[in-house]
């Protein structure tokens, strides 16, 4: 629809409006159930955590390497052309569903319940269990202050570092390559023990990342920090879901990866927001450092309540088979 509006010149911003809302409805669907038919993709579940880490290895190498792609095809052909091709690549994507063999999916009588009540069911579950509580309120606050990392990028590249698109695409690109490292890190650990430790650990060093990042006025000196920031974000999220993955009840998968979805993505806009309106009273340099003192609050807190969660989380670690108890 973006390819046919643009290409017949009659594309408005109300058009992108309502398709943006549209696009929203859709990722409300989509990014749950993808998070959790991942675990319908792999046949050993100790596979979990390097699935996981995969996918997001993928999503941060089109990170990388789609703007630079989409900006030599908005040079070469214009911008109607890059819609055009992003629609077709669609096409491989629903071919490979389609070529899937899954075991036939059969509703439970449990699952015949009314949508509210399971959405209730579903809430009170991730509320009362505190290992997942707790580190979806850890992603939550990881998640607003990224979101205003990414949405005050641009008044750094061009109030702070005085440079133009070419130095935003820099940054960005920093933080992707730090955020395809941690990708890749997890992707060569061989299971879900020891995560927690790591998920305080990265989400501190985003926050301190992200408190440095507040200070400097030097491109090259962003960079690096920009690489451990992305690396700190992208390990404490990609963690958090490989967790949530491995303790959930089966039966509560879908809805307990839909809250993983609203902190992890549905929560970045509202830091996008929240930052634009503090950046206007206090400057964005100030904004960014009270975002990375919370994050780092933030990874205190959860890394005081670690002792607990273990006691939480050992006994599903033990019905699963990743930890194995000695016989005595």
């Amino acid at each position: 629809m973006l390819y046919v509006l643009y290409v017949t010149h009659t594309i408005t911003v109300w058009h992108i409006l309502l398709l943006s809302l549209f696009l929203g409805a859709v990722n409300a669907f989509d990014i749950p159930v993808r998070q959790s038919f991942t675990v319908d993709m792999i046949n050993d579940r100790e596979d979990l955590s390097n699935a996981i880490a995969l996918n997001s290895s993928m999503v941060n190498a089109a990170r990388l390497i789609g703007p630079s792609i989409g900006g030599i095809l908005i040079a070469l052909f214009g911008e109607g052309t890059c819609f055009l091709i992003n629609a077709l690549s669609y096409i491989a994507v629903l071919t490979s569903l389609v070529l899937m063999r899954l075991p036939r999916w059969e509703r439970s009588s449990h699952q015949k319940e009314s949508v509210i009540l399971q959405l209730k069911e579903g809430f009170l579950y991730a509320i009362n269990f505190m290992p997942i509580r707790t580190i979806l309120m850890l992603l939550s606050v990881i998640s607003l202050v990224s979101g205003g990392v990414q949405a005050l990028m641009p008044v750094f590249a061009r109030d702070i570092f005085h440079g133009g698109s070419r130095t935003l695409g820099i940054l960005m690109a920093a933080s992707g390559l730090g955020a395809l490292t941690g990708a890749i890190y997890l992707a060569g650990r061989k299971n879900v023990l020891g995560l927690g430790k790591v998920i305080a650990f990265t989400a501190a060093l985003f926050g301190v990342g992200v408190i440095i990042f507040s200070r400097t006025s030097i491109v090259m000196i962003a960079m690096p920090i920009l690489l451990f920031s992305g690396f700190g974000m992208m390990v404490q999220m990609a963690s958090s879901n490989i967790i949530l993955q491995t303790i959930v009840e089966e039966d509560k998968r879908g809805r307990v990866m839909s809250f993983y979805t609203m902190a992890f993505m549905g929560l970045s806009p509202f830091g996008s927001l929240f930052s634009g309106v503090l950046a206007a009273k206090i400057g964005a340099n100030n904004t960014l450092l009270w975002g990375g003192l919370f994050c780092i609050i933030a990874a205190i807190v959860f890394a005081l309540h670690l002792p607990t969660l273990r006691k939480f989380v050992r006994p599903v670690y033990i019905q699963k088979g990743i930890i194995i108890e000695p016989i005595h």
